[in-house]
């Protein structure tokens, strides 16, 4: 009767702490608190891979200066 109470104890405990352990301060699985309390992902979860927005494309209007003229100084110029 004992050695049944004792595996109830322990089964109890290893239930109650893996649930606790999932929820890790309201992070989620997989999911930790940091040092100043954001969520950090745990290290058997792998890389975390970060995706940065693309960059803007600028088109550059290229200066047509008249024939004889050439682009200097911020204007067109006479040679």
């Amino acid at each position: 009767m004992k050695y049944l109470f004792a595996a109830v104890m322990l089964a109890s405990a290893v239930v109650g702490f893996s649930e606790a352990a999932s929820a890790a301060g309201g992070c989620g699985p997989g999911w930790y608190r940091g040092p100043y309390g954001g969520c950090r992902p745990m290290a058997a979860r792998g890389p975390v891979v970060v995706v940065e927005p693309a960059a803007p494309v600028v088109v550059v209007r290229p200066r047509v200066c008249p024939y004889g003229f050439r682009w200097y100084a911020g204007r067109c110029r006479p040679f």
